[in-house]
């Protein structure tokens, strides 16, 4: 049975023109992403110099080992939003992930140069993403007011891309303060990785709220209802059948219709989406940029991303979750046809990097949002798990098939290639998409 989160009887009533704050929960862990992605950015932004100018790897032994690494992340996703929803053990679970990778930067500060621990300690910090990143997620959908699920991802996500800014930054300064030493690199991303496990501990709350959850939302509690023999009248008789089959296994999830079309879109989308990393390649192809400046390019779509994070998530909110991850998808579609347009470099700059933020702002966290109130009870974590990882294992997918006929065809081929891909997967996902939330007790 699977309970919709919306229009609930015992919700309060929504304030009218009284300005609603952030749960609590959300913004401590807004506050830890923050930081962990400060930790975690400053060695993704110097790890491809520290590998292959420094430890001499190749271009290939890079990709090969970035891979393998990623392709692990995605399938423990599954593991780690199974495991969170065993007894309500997302705080326990997504603490492993956030500890796995912090401990991960001082194995990187203690490998040296040898390509084995480096190998094992990029493992670790990918494994523990994987772990936590369900649970994260299954945690703001708990504790957030389902019609505010938007504005709270979009706000978390806000606070996560600040740390990605920040984490780059501080990497470059460190490099430039200390003549290239790598070293003190890893030091203070562990340090700010350790910091980031106590802001965990400290202030993310280690019970759901469940039923209750809004008394952290900052609205009015609703009134007492008198009890009768079996309970407040319209109580949900179903809650302890579903508790009940908490246990029943991670496949156990995708029962819902409409959630299975969330995913099947989702994953079509992945499928057709081309990495980052092809883009900024691009760009720095036509305009023939100097290598110095490469890895600032993710800066400018992470600033626009930042902008634009929690406005998209309001009008999700308020317009439907639907229409966001479209339009989302369709300016990644323009950011396809300004790579291959006739137009001056400077623009298509500016344009691709700006669409590809206005991409992420109106997708990341808004699939999540629309995803959440189709889930059952006691099943959030490992529901989000599937998503992301059908997304994920979909867009690497379509790095190596754009990566393939990039190397057979050129760069032009493979974009051209992509882009009807791309509008025929939007097609279909406007189709699959439920167009509302599930009506109050109806089984979906």
């Amino acid at each position: 049975m699977y309970l919709a989160t919306t229009g609930r009887r015992d919700a309060p009533p929504r304030p009218t023109g009284a300005r609603r704050r952030v749960p609590g929960t959300v913004l401590a862990l807004g506050a830890v992403s923050l930081v962990t992605d400060v930790s975690s950015e400053m060695v993704t932004a110097v790890l491809p110099l520290y590998l292959v100018l420094g430890l001499g790897l190749s271009p290939l032994q890079f990709g090969l080992l970035d891979g393998l690494t990623t392709g692990a992340t995605a399938l423990v996703r599954l593991l780690g939003g199974a495991g969170a929803d065993r007894g309500g053990r997302h705080k326990q679970v997504a603490g492993l992930g956030y500890a796995l990778s912090a401990c991960s930067r001082l194995g990187l500060l203690l490998a040296g140069g040898a390509t084995g621990w480096i190998a094992g300690a990029l493992a670790a910090d990918r494994l523990g993403k994987g772990v936590r990143t369900a649970p994260r997620d299954a945690l703001i959908t708990l504790h957030s007011p389902p019609e505010d699920l938007g504005r709270a991802f979009g706000v978390h996500r806000a606070m996560d891309t600040t740390g990605a800014l920040l984490g780059p930054l501080a990497a470059f300064a460190l490099l430039w303060a200390t003549a290239d030493a790598y070293d003190a690199v890893f030091a203070v991303s562990a340090c700010a990785g350790a910091f980031g496990v106590l802001l965990w501990l400290l202030f993310v709350p280690g019970r759901n709220a469940g039923p209750g959850r809004l008394r952290d939302s900052g609205r009015p509690r609703a009134p007492e209802v008198p009890k009768g023999p079996d309970g407040p009248p319209g109580a949900r008789r179903e809650a302890p059948a579903a508790a009940a089959r908490a246990g029943g296994g991670l496949l156990a999830v995708p029962r819902s219709p409409a959630y299975r079309r969330i995913v099947l879109a989702a994953v079509l989308l992945g499928a057709a989406t081309v990495g980052d990393s092809f883009l900024y390649l691009l760009l720095q192809r036509r305009l023939d940029l100097d290598a110095t400046w490469f890895p600032f390019l993710p800066l400018g779509a992470a600033a626009v991303y930042l902008l634009l994070a929690v406005p998209a998530g309001r009008l999700a909110d308020r317009f439907g979750r639907r229409r966001p991850l479209l339009y989302g998808h369709g300016a990644l579609l323009l950011a396809y046809g300004l790579l291959l347009a006739p137009v001056p470099g400077p623009a298509a700059l500016a344009g691709v990097l700006g669409l590809l933020g206005v991409f992420y702002a109106a997708t990341d966290g808004v699939l999540m949002a629309l995803t959440g109130p189709f889930l059952a009870e006691g099943r959030q974590a490992g529901g989000l798990a599937v998503v992301q990882t059908g997304q994920a294992l979909a867009r690497l997918g379509a790095a190596v098939g754009f990566g393939a006929l990039w190397t057979a065809s050129g760069p032009e081929t493979a974009l051209v290639t992509a882009l009807p891909a791309l509008a025929a997967a939007l097609g279909c996902a406007a189709r699959l998409l439920p167009s509302g939330p599930p009506p109050e007790g109806t089984t979906t």
